[in-house]
């Protein structure tokens, strides 16, 4: 991966405590898995920025390497990698996903 694409994923995590790899944005979700994850965050009033994978095809494959996670979409938390749409709704769900961001 190229030094400059590595900086500039780590910037985008930088830039918020919870930071969403996602397809399409939270306003328009464009699969299912990115919809779910930005209603379990809205209902848990969890402010959050993300990134639509869609838009760099580039930066959409580094991500992948990056985090070494192969799927969309993709929570990181306090710059760690949280992981997908089944590990977030299984925290949110048990009530751990609040206790990651203190």
């Amino acid at each position: 991966m190229e030094e400059q694409i590595k900086t500039q994923i780590e910037g985008l995590i930088n830039s918020s405590d919870v930071f969403l790899f996602m397809k399409g944005s939270p306003e328009a979700p464009e699969c299912g898995f990115s919809a779910n994850i930005v209603e379990l965050l809205n209902n848990q009033e969890i402010e959050f920025k993300s990134f639509n994978i869609l838009s760099n095809q580039e930066l959409r494959e580094a991500i992948k390497e990056f985090g070494n996670w192969p799927t969309y979409p993709q929570l990181y938390v306090k710059n760690k990698l949280v992981g997908g749409n089944d590990i977030v709704s299984e925290l949110a769900h048990s009530g751990e996903l609040k206790t990651l961001l203190k």
